[in-house]
């Protein structure tokens, strides 16, 4: 190698991971360190100068850098960094192993030839996905969705491994163009074609999701202005019937009746006047779940005592404020029904760049604490519920904040702290 051809390797390799890196940000949040992020570009990079023939164990020694890069470059939960690097080496390396095993496709026989062939096809992909995610929204899985994904990742990467494993330098030549014939027709395409539509079916699974939130939300919105229109239907009727009142009660005032007249003052004290939705905050989206869940705190006869400061704009989305105050209020009505405490305490205001939720409430029986820091469902179908708290959490750790529970002398109390800096990074 001249020294010509080192100084195009190292700027291949410092350069090259450019595009498959800002490809992985669009499923990934960035990392809250500064200089994490050069993690994934370095080691990405690499893959594109680095030969990927049939057999080479490369692939094998290169998997746990890439999900080790994935880990330490990019923010979001755990399973979405193992799932996307998954995803990511699948794709590369299927894509290296055709390209450079074998002059498969025009000029791809030299060294610099299968380069160019690997870099178009990583500017092929980054510009598929900037096309289907042109939106700008994140991509927001829930933890099982990430363990399918998962799961329907393992069939393509083992098979992409299999041929490190396969070392067909061992066996003669003519079996070694039959492996590779069936692997270049089947297997490696199959690979390639499998990790782009899992990239595909992460981002339709997450706009499926995110539409299903903002179904809630409209489903919210609609029972929030069904209550204001009964409070005006109510108004309209107080003073349309205010006219007989007030002469029903001039009238026994005049008759001397002042007993009778106070009596039915307080019958009408007692009548029961507007009960739709109330303003808790400015926030338009959090009034109108927190009106929602009012109204089902009340019928579950519980009492809310909510004192929520929220400017009207957040940058935070709706579906996540929805689901965020939803599930902590749905959380606290299901464990309060059955306390001694009817009390639900809501408290959120947002503070020197700061969103701050607590939600405190009663409940009976015990609670245990799992490993990771969360409370299992007391309902009876233990599969099906018993992921609010997860799902808060994963919200919570997209927009780089936390959100702790704990549960004692009787109390659950859930903290929730997102940043709500305008310039952070999507």
């Amino acid at each position: 190698m001249t020294a010509w051809d080192f100084f195009a390797w190292l700027a291949t390799v410092l350069l090259g991971g450019v595009l498959p890196a800002r490809t992985a940000l669009r499923f990934l949040a960035a990392p809250k360190g500064r200089v994490r992020w050069i993690a994934p570009y370095l080691v990405l990079g690499a893959a594109l100068g680095m030969p990927t023939w049939m057999g080479d164990g490369n692939p094998l020694y290169y998997f746990p850098f890439l999900i080790a890069a994935f880990l330490i470059g990019y923010g979001g939960s755990l399973a979405a960094r193992l799932v996307m690097g998954m995803i990511f080496f699948e794709w590369i390396i299927a894509w290296s192993m055709i390209v450079d095993t074998r002059a498969v496709l025009p000029g791809s026989a030299g060294y610099w030839g299968a380069l160019a062939w690997k870099f178009a096809m990583w500017a092929a992909v980054w510009l598929l996905v900037r096309r289907v995610l042109r939106d700008g929204r994140r991509i927001a899985l829930s933890g099982r969705l990430w363990a399918l994904l998962g799961l329907l990742a393992l069939s393509p990467l083992l098979s992409e491994l299999a041929f490190s494993l396969w070392n067909v330098r061992a066996y003669t030549e003519e079996i070694v163009d039959g492996v590779l014939d069936a692997a270049f027709y089947t297997l490696l395409p199959f690979v390639f074609v499998s990790s782009i539509a899992l990239l595909l079916a992460v981002v339709l699974l997450s706009q499926h999701q995110a539409l299903e939130q903002e179904h809630q939300l409209a489903d919210m919105r609609e029972l929030y202005y069904q209550g204001i229109r009964r409070e005006q239907e109510q108004v309209r009727r107080l003073r349309h019937d205010m006219r007989n009142h007030l002469t029903a009660l001039s009238g026994l005032l005049e008759q001397g009746e002042a007993g009778r007249a106070a009596e039915y003052v307080r019958s009408l004290q007692a009548a029961s006047g507007p009960s739709g939705a109330g303003r808790f905050t400015e926030n338009d989206t959090v009034n109108i779940v927190l009106s929602a869940k009012a109204r089902d705190i009340r019928e579950a006869g519980l009492e809310a005592d909510i004192r929520v400061s929220l400017p009207e704009k957040l940058p935070v989305a709706d579906p996540d404020l929805c689901a965020l105050f939803g599930n902590a209020l749905d959380n606290a009505v299901e464990a309060a029904k059955d306390a001694a405490d009817k009390r639900i305490t809501v408290r959120a205001r947002a503070d020197k760049g700061l969103l701050m939720l607590r939600v405190v409430n009663a409940y009976a029986g015990k609670r245990t604490e799992k490993p990771d820091g969360l409370f299992g469902t007391t309902k009876a179908d233990q599969r099906a519920h018993g992921f609010g708290l997860r799902g808060m959490r994963e919200i919570a750790a997209r927009y780089g904040g936390t959100l702790e529970a704990a549960a004692r002398d009787g109390k659950f109390e859930l903290v929730a702290c997102l940043p709500l800096a305008e310039n952070r990074t999507e």
